[in-house]
């Protein structure tokens, strides 16, 4: 069902910056990954998000921020230059596994982060990568037939000040987030010890994810 429009909605930006990677699977019929650290401060509502619930309007607009609605669900995420995404396109048969290619591509982003020296990060809630009990990744999960888009944006060295400013406490939460802030309830890949900013992360786990796309075979397979 279409949820109705609201005159008080920003206007926002089709995501797009993941179409080359997703018309390459398409093409090739091969599994593809691609890390590369953000710019300019923006934020992503998801699919069927509710501007009025997840955003401050008032705060976007006076700011002149940049609205993204990605095709995946999930609750708005502020990205900045602390940030750095991680995506991926998989040719999958049928439609669904949509719970099963979760918990498959957060193994696989933890994998590679771990082949970074940030060992331990795990997927708490639908979505989440979580390490030492903070969020320090944010996830969505797009579904056509044929096709799976993942992506994620891992937590370098984020703006927590934007975030607040932006983004009032989200109207869905998992469990172990337990009513925690913005602030206390978000991590960075930083604090646990990486010693580079979001570029040279996503140097490091492009080239990681790349090489372990065989991890994914399974789900191209149609295997649960």
């Amino acid at each position: 069902m279409t949820r109705p429009a609201d005159p008080a909605d920003l206007p926002t930006v089709p995501w797009d910056r993941d179409d080359a990677l997703l018309e390459e699977v398409r093409r090739s019929g091969e599994p593809r990954a691609a890390a590369y650290p953000w710019d300019a401060p923006s934020v992503v509502i998801g699919r069927g998000g509710s501007q009025a619930r997840e955003l401050d309007r008032a705060a976007l607009a006076a700011d002149g921020v940049t609205l993204y609605r990605r095709p995946g669900g999930g609750c708005a995420v502020v990205l900045d230059a602390g940030n750095a995404i991680l995506s991926l396109g998989l040719p999958m048969p049928g439609i669904g596994g949509i719970t099963g290619a979760f918990a498959a591509a957060s193994a696989w982003v933890a994998a590679a982060l771990a082949r970074c020296g940030l060992p331990g990060v795990e997927q708490r809630g639908v979505s989440d990568l979580v390490l030492d009990d903070r969020k320090i990744g944010g996830s969505c999960i797009w579904r056509t037939r044929g096709l799976l888009y993942y992506s994620t944006t891992l937590l370098v060295d984020p703006d927590l000040d934007l975030v607040e400013r932006w983004l009032p406490h989200p109207p869905r939460e998992p469990d172990y987030r337990r009513g925690r802030p913005h602030r206390a309830f978000m991590g960075s890949l930083r604090g646990a010890g990486f010693g580079g900013d979001a570029a040279e992360l996503a140097r490091q786990v492009d080239a990681a994810a790349t090489a372990d796309l065989v991890a994914l075979a399974p789900l191209c397979a149609g295997l649960p």
